[in-house]
């Protein structure tokens, strides 16, 4: 007689959890005044909006795709001034290059303080201050691939091989040289990495600056849904949809190729 397989037991936590989560859901949706008979009456128009979605406006791509390129040229350029000044800053805010302790907290609290601003906020408040334009968003990239680029590579180099920088240190080398020679080579290919991936996310970012006035493809993508033409509405995600996918495909390959 075949023995019967035995029985794997499911924990009660499993259903424990499964119900605080639904319980969770329902008070969040009530308390945040969720209706869902709302969303089904608005249906409709959802199906009426996914069909002009379907029918883009092929024609006005010889439109967007000057304001695409302006896009492109805003993000790389973004991308590649907050690189460069991402210099001292990265080795400062590491442990076993910053100068000093309170250069090391100063710089750290800095790259974080950086960091948390949203791209859109601080190119609405550089429109402000240089008036409206793609130099506002390239700024914005700028300030905000210098806090992602900085604090990343920090990181990297507080987990660097001591051994060169201390034998640099050992015959009586000055910190900018031991940095140079001992701490630049082992993670100049991660800092490169980081930076083509905070240009990914500068791509996608830089195509709703134009919602503040910062110039790009993100002025013509707020006119179109001002105005509900939504066929050139989709001409335009499109064409953006194809720029980030052959940017990150690069990117991607680009990143293999180094690591």
């Amino acid at each position: 007689m075949a023995e019967e397989a035995p029985r794997i037991p499911i924990p009660w936590a499993w259903y424990g959890g499964g119900l605080l989560s639904l319980a969770v859901i329902f008070i969040s949706s009530w308390h945040l005044q969720i209706r869902p008979q709302e969303l089904l009456q608005g249906l409709p128009q959802m199906i009426r909006l996914f069909q002009e979605f379907l029918h883009p406006d092929v024609s006005y791509l010889k439109k967007v795709l000057p304001a695409l390129l302006d896009t492109l040229r805003m993000a790389i350029g973004g991308t590649a001034m907050g690189a460069f000044f991402s210099f001292p800053l990265l080795f400062w805010a590491a442990k076993n290059t910053a100068p000093a302790p309170w250069v090391y907290h100063l710089s750290r609290f800095l790259l974080n303080f950086l960091r948390t601003l949203p791209e859109l906020l601080l190119a609405a408040l550089f429109v402000a201050v240089v008036g409206l334009g793609m130099m506002s968003g390239l700024l914005a990239i700028a300030i905000f691939s210098l806090g992602i680029i900085g604090k990343l590579a920090s990181e990297k180099v507080e987990t660097i091989d001591p051994g060169p920088l201390e034998a640099l240190q050992a015959v009586g080398a000055p910190l900018p040289v031991r940095i140079l020679w001992a701490a630049w080579p082992q993670m100049s290919p991660d800092w490169l990495s980081y930076t083509l991936y905070t240009l990914e996310i500068n791509i996608r970012a830089a195509t709703i600056l134009g919602l503040v006035g910062a110039g790009g493809i993100g002025s013509l993508l707020t006119t179109a849904m001002k105005s509900l033409a939504y066929p050139k509405v989709a001409a335009i995600l499109l064409a953006v949809f194809f720029m980030v996918l052959l940017v990150e495909g690069w990117s991607s390959f680009m990143r293999r190729r180094i690591l």
